[in-house]
């Protein structure tokens, strides 16, 4: 059986990215800088409204599987597309960055998911996701032999939806850690937490070893305002809390030690879509090749720093390259 460093599961999603202003934010009353779920019916209308969007194979940890593929890590992924046009698009488009999917497509039913993201001049991106398909994701997709084959697998807070999806979570972590496997969580946005804060801490407390999180998800899941009492509550839970806070940087925490990791930026900050996945793969990607955590921090910093300077969260520089450089500086 194939060894992997990384096995995400999360939703399979085609993103739709749009460079528009604060006037369109504002007429279509969108929710700026968060996700909002949508019906099919609205998905339908934005992608026939709107035919200049690039389209990409996304979803926030499947973003993170193609990151650690281009360090050069070994990972693969667990997520539900249908068999049309956009989910066989999904398939290749994994595939092709080295990112082992076989998920069986669903047939019938909802088509595959989309994520319409619309980035305004602030490089702020404000996201209406129709998760489609990601929806039937069940117990019987997710594969014993690659979680057990897995050095870590990493679960996304946007799949805890439906029933089915977080039986399917919680065995994915079972297997894990009967194989003697890390298990990583992201939170992936305040209206996840917000709507089963106290699932997610009991999934956490039981399940999970490392967490990420952004400043205003740790807020929300511990119910203050306090960045460092919730912080502290969350490092209780787990054993490693890595908490981003954008242009400032990140804190990492574990028993051992708290490290400050400072934000990069290659150049002018273009759009912040995937800056958090690809913290999420240059961290895991340091985990996996057992450096500490202040070393992978900084790795994850430079692969977040290079995905901001551009449209999209697909790296266009040589992630290798640009860390050799950056941290022999």
């Amino acid at each position: 059986m194939q060894q992997f460093d990384l096995l995400g599961i999360g939703n399979a999603v085609i993103d739709v990215l749009y460079e528009t202003d604060e006037k369109f934010i504002k007429d279509n009353q969108l929710k700026k800088g968060i996700m909002t779920l949508i019906d099919e019916e609205k998905a339908e209308k934005f992608y026939s409204l709107l035919k200049q969007g690039i389209e990409i194979s996304g979803g926030s940890v499947a973003n993170t599987t193609v990151g650690f593929a281009s360090l050069s890590g070994k990972p693969a992924f667990i997520g539900k597309v249908k068999d049309d046009k956009l989910g066989k698009a999904f398939s290749q488009s994994l595939k092709n960055a080295g990112v082992l999917f076989k998920t069986e497509p669903i047939v019938d039913g909802p088509g595959t998911a989309r994520a319409f993201i619309f980035v305004t001049p602030d490089a702020q991106r404000t996201m209406n996701t129709y998760i489609g398909a990601c929806s039937l994701l069940s117990p019987k997709d997710i594969d014993d032999q690659i979680i057990k084959n897995s050095k870590i697998t990493f679960l996304e807070g946007y799949v805890w939806e439906e029933d089915l999806a977080k039986e399917s979570i919680v065995k994915a972590a079972e297997i894990a850690h009967k194989a003697d496997n890390k298990v990583a969580l992201t939170l992936s946005d305040p209206f996840c937490v917000k709507k089963y804060r106290s699932e997610f801490k009991e999934l956490i407390k039981k399940h999970v070893d490392i967490l990420f999180a952004n400043e205003i998800e740790a807020k929300e899941l511990c119910e203050t305002q306090d960045l460092e009492e919730s912080a502290k509550a969350i490092a209780n839970m787990t054993e490693i809390v890595v908490l981003t806070k954008s242009e400032k940087g990140a804190k990492i925490y574990n028993v051992k030690e708290t490290v400050e990791i400072k934000a990069r930026v290659f150049n002018i900050v273009k759009d912040t879509t995937g800056a958090g996945d690809l913290f999420a793969a240059g961290f895991l990607y340091g985990l996996s090749k057992k450096f500490s955590i202040l070393k992978s921090g900084n790795i994850a910093a430079i692969t977040a720093g290079e995905i901001i300077s551009h449209f999209g969260a697909r790296p266009e520089t040589n992630l290798l390259n640009l860390i050799k450089k950056e941290l022999a500086d």
